[in-house]
């Protein structure tokens, strides 16, 4: 775990968008954690938010894991997130186009369904998670239906945890089903080990959220890839 992994967790601690407690996911699974990154409901949060994720993007493509052109934000949750992120990377001196898209395509003016710079190139994908890799999926197929490449997905928190529901588990995560799938990187700010080593920390944010390790590990035993 880096600094900025342990700095993200706290930050994200201290907005209430990452909570311990029991909480039932999508797969029916009741995990003792939850991150809801739509609780980054501030003009602040939303900014701090971006320049996590544009530190991240820039120190993978650094490493040579990811290289862009542009970033795309899918509807919805993903609209906020690459603005964001786009706003943190062109202070951070890397300025490129950014554009997202609407769910029902618009029949007057310009018409279709992406808005801002028109996609092309290498484009990263930003959003929140990758749960069931919906998002992902159409968001690839639109990229590609523009004659672009998409060349990596950017996401906040990967949950490292296979896919499936409560009693049937697959092999691999949805995480890592898009990079085999898709043959691109997934790069997250932060990942459920890092949420780990955290809480053995000495800071007095991983002090309170240690109690919760033991059902955190638990889970990760459990459900992790």
């Amino acid at each position: 775990m880096t600094a900025n992994h342990a700095q993200f967790i706290e930050f994200a601690l201290n907005a209430n968008v990452l909570r311990f407690g029991e909480f039932k996911t999508k797969a029916g699974r009741m995990s003792p954690y939850f991150f809801n990154a739509g609780l980054f409901n501030t003009g602040s949060l939303l900014d701090q938010l971006g320049a996590y994720y544009a530190k991240t993007l820039l120190e993978a493509k650094k490493a040579g894991r990811i290289d862009f052109d542009m970033l795309f934000g899918p509807a919805y949750k993903g609209i906020p997130l690459v603005s964001t992120v786009a706003m943190n990377l062109a202070r951070l001196g890397c300025d490129v186009p950014w554009a997202f898209n609407r769910k029902e395509a618009k029949d007057h003016g310009e018409g279709g369904t992406v808005i801002g710079s028109p996609i092309k190139g290498r484009v990263v994908i930003v959003d929140d998670v990758i749960s069931a890799g919906t998002s992902v999926r159409e968001s690839v197929s639109l990229i590609r239906a523009s004659g672009a490449t998409p060349s990596g997905v950017l996401i906040a928190l990967d949950r490292q945890e296979r896919g499936g529901n409560a009693e049937v588990l697959t092999e691999t995560s949805a995480v890592q089903d898009v990079e085999k799938t898709f043959n691109m990187p997934v790069v997250s700010i932060a990942s459920l080990n890092d949420l780990l080593d955290f809480m053995d920390g000495e800071s007095p944010a991983a002090k309170a959220a240690s109690q919760y390790r033991d059902a955190v590990a638990a889970y990760r035993t459990k459900y992790g890839a």
